[in-house]
Order: C-alpha cells, then structure tokens, then sequence
C-alpha cells in the first residue's frame, strides 16, 4: 500500500486501539477514532479521565501499550514536524529569562539544520505568527512580564511559527478570563480557516458546543466521538462524570 505524502490525506490523525497505562492502572484503554483535516476538535471528560495523556500518546511523550498513531497516513514517529503542542501554562517556567520574540522563535528550530542560525525568512514567520496571534506589540517583553492569557496566545504563536498542519492543545483556556479565552478562540478559528486540525483539551462543558466542531468524550476509553449535539447528552455526560454534574440545564438552554 502507498503511504500518502504529508499534507495530502483526508484524515489528519488516525488512532488505533490505543492503550496507555501508568503502572498497573490503564489511563486509556482500547481507544479508536478518525480526525479529519481542517477540524477543531475539544477533548472533554472529567479530571483524571487521560485527557493530557490522550494528546500526549498522540505526541509520543508517553509510552503507548497497545495501539498504532498515524498523522496524515504517517505512522506518528516517521511524521515529525507534522505536529505542534501548546503545553498547560503550568508545565513552563515563565522566569526564564527569554523574550516573546524568541520563544517564537523556538518554533522554527524544529526545521532548521543545527548548524543555521535564523535568517530572514525566520523572522518573518515570527513576525506573522506573533500578527496572527495579536501580539507583535509585545515581541520585546520577557515572557514572564505578560499575563496568563497573553503567555499562552504566545506559546500558539510558537507552535504557528513551526509550520505544523495540526495543532495539539492542553487546556489553553485554563485560568483566563472571558475577555482572553473570547482571544484564544479567534486564534484557532483562525488557524482552523487556514487549513489546519486543532485538537484542544478542555474543561469546559458549557462553552463545548460554542467552541468544536467535534468531541471527544473520554473518560479512560471512548465514550463518544462526534458533533457536539451528539455528544452532549444528558444521560451519556452523567454516566462519564457519574452525577457530578451540575450544568444540564444550562446547556439545555443553549
């Protein structure tokens, strides 16, 4: 069988029976699913229910037990390049003593031989990165000086800047308030218009269905994959997070 080359498969992520495990415990088991290109797609489950594991598996940050991750029809370690990742604000150290600029900057390594220092053409991906994320004005700033909704809108300007087709997210909208996480939003709106697969962990289940054009429902195996009115349901949300949830009729309203 031909492998499709980069860019020209229908489907951006491919996973098959994946199963990862922290010791004797499984934190996803069995899990298959078909992401296609240009979609944005919210992870939902509730607290410890392997949604940052899912996204890593995916990255290959975590070992895999059982199962196959293919990007673009690649198998996921053969692809790399293909995939850029916006960690949680709390997996960085934002004392480091490094300015905007060049934290996008970093993105570009990823493509560049070890021996070649940025040209031209570099900075100028920075600079659009940092447009398309409505931070030039700050490309100066030590990144510890910006607020939390101003340092993740930087991380995606990174993970923009590397070329990727598709974006992977940990919980971007974690401890922002409406004015940033609205922001947040139109950046991968933006992105998504581009061409590109986002797929975003989140937390949020009233703001889901405003968001994704998909879901994932995990709670260690696949509960639900598919358009946010498929997914939302009352007796699927209350078997996931067994009755403790408090936000059904608020999104029967909706």
């Amino acid at each position: 069988m031909r492998i499709p080359e980069k860019g020209n498969h229908p489907l951006s992520i491919i996973v098959k029976n994946l199963t990862v495990s922290y010791g004797p415990k499984p934190a996803l088991l069995d899990i298959s699913l078909e992401i296609e290109k240009g979609s944005l797609v919210g992870v939902i489950g509730p607290n410890g229910a392997g949604k940052s594991t899912f996204i890593k598996a995916i990255l290959g940050f975590v070992k895999r037990d059982v199962g196959e991750v293919l990007i673009q029809g690649i198998p996921a370690d053969k692809a790399k390049g293909t995939v850029a990742y916006v960690p949680q604000r709390g997996a960085v150290d934002w004392d480091f003593p490094i300015q905007v600029k060049e934290v996008v900057m970093m993105g570009r390594y990823v493509s560049m031989p070890w021996y070649r220092d940025p040209g031209k053409e570099d900075w100028k991906i920075v600079e659009k990165s940092l447009e398309m994320v409505r931070m030039s004005d700050f490309r100066d700033r030590q990144i510890g000086q910006l607020s939390g909704g101003q340092q993740q809108r930087v991380f995606m300007a990174r993970a923009l800047a590397q070329g990727s087709e598709i974006l992977l997210l940990d919980e971007p909208f974690a401890g922002v308030d409406a004015a940033t996480e609205r922001a947040i939003l139109d950046v991968l709106e933006r992105a998504k218009n581009t061409g590109r697969t986002l797929v975003v962990v989140h937390h949020d289940l009233a703001t889901a269905a405003q968001y994704f054009d998909r879901l994932i429902l995990i709670k260690q195996r696949l509960y639900a994959f598919g358009p946010p009115a498929a997914v939302l349901q009352e007796d699927l949300l209350s078997e996931v997070y067994e009755g403790r949830l408090r936000i059904f009729a608020a999104l029967k309203k909706k």
